[in-house]
């Protein structure tokens, strides 16, 4: 199949550092090519994909001036024809010149969902755009307004080194994203402390978020809380690997999380609070524990024990590695271009 891949313009694919979108649509490309699928990426100009690409022109999906141009060249590029379908992970409005053509569409939502442009779509597409989102729990405002298909996102598994042997009483936990309030990195401090456990935590202050690291996270780090900065693919690896567990104390609702996908792959369980897609991701009492507070997380360092690694790596390969993501998508590619 000829397939049109959009992603957003401010990042490149694969991201030079972080970037979760961007590294499901490098992984999806890549397991597509080695298909034998023609594959052809609108993305920002810095893309680096052994495959056809195509620079958008502008870099902000805010203006409505760079939409419009954007909107433009993928528009110029499909009428040109040849294509059997077209793949968006970028904004929908991109798709606007397009939706009332019979080609098939797929927009993918990763992000929060406006109801408006879901109707919008449906109405002006008249049946030929589809939808799909990574967890069900992102589609709950939205879910009777089309037809959805859930393919969550993962990771390459070849990237990813299992660890069996951990001691599940002296090893580390992690906390790995970004450092900010709402990813609950003040609240893996807590749980560490009451536990008595070393906590590691890794990942990039974001701008404007310094004073909170400043005055929440820097005061408390020391007699076992360490901060090792922003990390490659390489370190993550390394990091899930001795770590006895991964903390997910999230304070909004997360549509996926990437890191949980990345450490099961590394047969780490998932400690993590009721929100946004934990409880979707992880199997309770298998592959982490799902908590409603800080006093059942702490709890739950304590009956590491039960848990199973080797059940941790088996959810990574049976739901959330490349192989799994692709086929959906393949799949779903297969079942709309034959109608």
């Amino acid at each position: 199949m000829r397939i049109a891949i959009t992603a957003d313009p401010e990042i490149p694919v694969p991201p030079q550092t972080y970037g979760g979108i961007e590294r499901i649509i490098a992984m999806l490309v890549e397991g597509l090519l080695a298909r034998g699928h023609d594959i052809t990426l609108f993305a920002h100009p810095d893309s680096n994909m052994a495959c056809r690409q195509i620079p958008w022109h502008g870099q902000n999906s805010r203006s409505r001036y760079e939409t419009v141009m954007n909107s433009g060249i993928l528009a110029r590029e499909i009428l040109g024809g040849g294509y059997d379908l077209i793949h968006s992970f970028s904004r929908i409005a991109y798709l606007l010149p397009m939706l009332p053509m019979t080609i098939p569409k797929i927009m993918t939502y990763q992000r929060e969902i406006s109801p408006r442009s879901i109707r919008n779509g449906v109405r002006l597409s008249r049946g030929s755009l589809h939808f799909t989102a990574i967890s069900q729990h992102m589609i709950e405002p939205v879910r009777d307004l089309t037809t959805w298909r859930i393919i969550a996102n993962g990771v390459t598994l070849a990237k990813y080194d299992y660890h069996e042997q951990v001691d599940t009483t002296k090893g580390p936990l992690l906390f790995l994203g970004r450092v900010e309030h709402i990813k609950g990195v003040h609240l893996a401090i807590e749980v560490a402390r009451r536990s008595g456990r070393k906590l590691i935590i890794a990942g990039n202050i974001p701008a404007g978020h310094e004073s909170f690291f400043e005055q929440r996270i820097q005061p408390q780090l020391g007699d076992g809380i360490e901060y090792v900065g922003p990390v490659d693919d390489r370190q993550k690896n390394s990091l899930y690997g001795q770590a006895a567990a991964f903390l997910m104390p999230i304070l909004w609702e997360e549509p996926f999380g990437i890191v949980m996908a990345e450490a099961l792959a590394c047969g780490t369980p998932i400690i993590g609070l009721r929100r946004g897609s934990v409880p979707e991701v992880v199997q309770q009492g298998e592959t982490g524990f799902v908590c409603d507070s800080v006093e059942e997380m702490v709890d739950a360092v304590g009956r590491l024990d039960v848990l199973s690694r080797r059940k941790c790596r088996e959810a990574a390969e049976t739901r959330f590695s490349d192989t799994v993501i692709v086929d959906a998508y393949e799949a779903l590619y297969r079942s709309l271009v034959a109608g």
